[in-house]
């Protein structure tokens, strides 16, 4: 990610109480990145920083659309995003990250930057398989659809017979039924 101070929050000017932050994610956003996760997109994103002594409180909102295209048919269409995040952010003796949602930084930190954190949480809203609106209701028209799968190490024609078990060593554990 290329450096950028659009999406950074400058703590220093940050009183203890909770504050509000609007961000604009188009086009020159997802180009900041060098991974083309999301290329295009039109996002409103809402933080709600809530800052104590010893903990900062980040609550993301993040409402919109991503063009993505689909696995199937390769047409790109619209992708609505309806995401909500939260982000902790603790004082400690060194920068660092706790956990996927916990940061530790150092009280003389001046800047927050916020713009891979939104990246993330729009790429990890994205659906796994990109299916156009067209396609994703076609497995309930299809009844034909096979509704789950089984999963078997051994082909169907190799089953075992019940009656008769495989060692007889087993035939006492029956029993116990």
């Amino acid at each position: 990610m290329k450096k950028e101070s659009k999406y950074d929050l400058n703590l220093a000017k940050l009183a203890l109480k909770t504050h509000h932050f609007e961000f604009e994610l188009g086009p020159e956003f997802f180009a900041l990145f060098d991974q083309p996760l999301v290329e295009q997109g039109h996002l409103h994103a809402d933080v709600e920083l809530i800052k104590t002594e010893r903990l900062m409180t980040l609550n993301f909102h993040i409402t919109g659309t991503v063009q993505l295209t689909c696995d199937r048919s390769l047409d790109e269409f619209d992708q609505p995003l309806d995401i909500h995040e939260q982000l902790l952010v603790r004082f400690g003796d060194e920068a660092k990250e706790l956990d996927d949602n916990v940061l530790q930084i150092t009280p003389e930190t001046q800047t927050l930057p916020l713009a891979q954190h939104l990246y993330d949480y729009i790429g990890l809203a994205l659906p796994m398989k990109k299916l156009h609106p067209r396609f994703q209701d076609e497995a309930d028209d299809n009844p034909d659809a096979p509704t789950k799968l089984i999963f078997s190490t051994r082909p169907a024609d190799d089953a075992p017979d019940d009656d008769e078990p495989a060692d007889p060593r087993w035939a006492a554990l029956r029993n116990l039924n």
